[in-house]
């Protein structure tokens, strides 16, 4: 039955596509979990690829990034977007009908790349594989997408537009012409799924790790700090610690990520120059990114003592804790001497999934267990104790994981450069892959533990559904108080 949230000022706002993405935001993270923890066991036991060309390493590997990042990453973004944008301007989303057409718009293109990236077609682009057909109708999502959340905004019945909807704001124009750009091809005559990049040798490389970085800086950084001070401060019923230092995050963020992305080239084709304006500016990105850190956590003060007894807040500010890390070690290995080091080893990705689990990974869990009672009338998720028992089971399995390809990276770069006096190599190559082995072991156990958590939750939101479903919840809400100047 459809369920409708009611508020005395604004009428009815619409929660059913809310719902939809909500739900499928869990449901696409376990199957984009599931993915990864297959291809971390097949790094550590070769011979889980199965000798299949559609569930080897190289096919699963853009399956398991697109689901997670796009699939789970992407719904709950939707979710909450969508979510905060009518509750902060106090009115229902505009053009409803393209809502939906967004919602069953992106189920498609996930459904095509679970087909399309195992057979192998593929641009060969990180975070943008998928080929030119899906990648129009992404374009096509994304201006829908936008037209509904700007529309929102333009509508809305307060004069004042809060921080969270900028970040999102600047989220979908920055994703639109990061995706626009870098997806430029020419489709090969007669064929639907090949096509050739627009751009040629370093310049193609340029354009894809400006788009590849920023894909990091505006999708999954910039879009869920919109959720981050939105959920924080409801959750712990608290005003922002410091709304001056939000709009100055804000803009510096914005402003600095984009020339970040050379970074990822250091010690190729690309000119010198301008690898350092990459690594310099990654550095000055250290500022603004602890300044959002340390807004979020300090919207506890006076409030600390909530984080015992709420796993759902101990979920957001622990997010924040990861956030912190990953974007002081990535400036870190920006530097040119320790991307030396660290280039083309276990640390990078490392460093990767510690923003992706951690940070992405649990501010979207914490948000979505904020939003789903609410949504489906309930005062509280189904089961409390099952987002204690997620919180701890997520947490252990994100340090095993990170600490185990930390070590790792940093054993394969010593090894890699280690030379004899003669000038020769000390160690061989597969003497690197097995010092990695038990590394691997250990990824694989967190990954498994990452996972457990995340089919621990899909279990607690289908039961907070049905619950409401089965008593035809009607949820009554408030305006939030942080929809004005927090």
């Amino acid at each position: 039955m459809s369920v409708t949230t009611r508020d005395s000022l604004t009428g009815v706002y619409d929660d059913k596509v809310i719902r939809q993405f909500a739900v499928m935001s869990v449901v696409w993270g376990v199957v984009g979990m599931l993915v990864g923890v297959i291809i971390a066991a097949q790094l550590a036991f070769p011979e889980l690829n199965l000798g299949l060309p559609w569930t080897s390493f190289g096919r699963l590997r853009p399956l398991h990034t697109n689901a997670v990042i796009f699939a789970f990453g992407g719904c709950g973004l939707f979710a909450t977007s969508y979510y905060v944008v009518q509750r902060t301007c106090q009115t229902r989303l505009f053009a409803g009908g393209l809502a939906s057409f967004t919602f069953w718009g992106w189920q498609l293109v996930i459904l095509l790349a679970v087909i399309t990236l195992p057979l192998g077609y593929t641009q060969g682009k990180e975070y943008a594989e998928l080929e030119w057909p899906i990648d129009i109708l992404i374009a096509v999502i994304w201006v829908s997408y936008a037209i509904v959340f700007f529309g929102t905004i333009g509508q809305r019945k307060v004069r004042h537009i809060y921080v969270a909807n900028w970040f999102f704001g600047a989220f979908i124009i920055a994703v639109a012409m990061l995706h626009i750009v870098n997806s430029a091809a020419l489709p090969v005559s007669g064929e639907w799924f090949k096509s050739y990049s627009a751009y040629a040798g370093a310049q193609d490389a340029m354009v894809q790790w400006w788009y590849g970085h920023n894909a990091v800086g505006f999708f999954l950084t910039a879009a869920f700090l919109g959720m981050m001070y939105y959920f924080i401060p409801k959750q712990a019923e608290r005003p922002v610690y410091s709304y001056r230092l939000s709009i100055v995050h804000f803009w510096a963020l914005i402003f600095t990520y984009m020339w970040a992305g050379p970074h990822h080239l250091h010690y190729t084709a690309l000119p010198d120059w301008t690898q350092s304006v990459g690594m310099i500016f990654s550095l000055i990105l250290l500022a603004p990114s602890w300044g959002g850190m340390i807004n979020g956590i300090m919207t506890l003060s006076g409030a600390w003592h909530k984080l015992r007894d709420d796993p759902i807040l101990r979920f957001l500010i622990v997010s924040l804790s990861f956030y912190g890390m990953s974007t002081f070690e990535g400036p870190m290995m920006a530097i040119k001497t320790v991307n030396a080091l660290s280039h083309y080893t276990d640390w990078t990705v490392g460093h990767v999934h510690s923003g992706a689990l951690g940070w992405v990974g649990l501010v979207t869990m914490g948000s979505l267990y904020y939003l789903v009672p609410r949504l489906f009338g309930q005062k509280k998720m189904y089961s409390v104790p099952a987002i204690e028992l997620h919180f701890w089971v997520a947490t252990i399995g994100i340090v095993l994981y990170i600490a185990a390809l930390w070590i790792s990276g940093v054993t394969q770069g010593l090894m890699w450069r280690a030379l004899n006096d003669d000038g020769t190599l000390t160690y061989t190559f597969i003497q690197s892959v097995k010092a990695s082995f038990p590394f691997y072991v250990i990824r694989l156990v967190g990954g498994l533990l990452y996972l457990s958590g995340m089919c621990l939750m899909l279990w607690n939101v289908v039961m907070t559904a049905r619950q409401g479903l089965k008593a035809g919840a009607v949820p009554v809400v408030q305006i939030p108080a942080v929809a004005a100047h927090a």
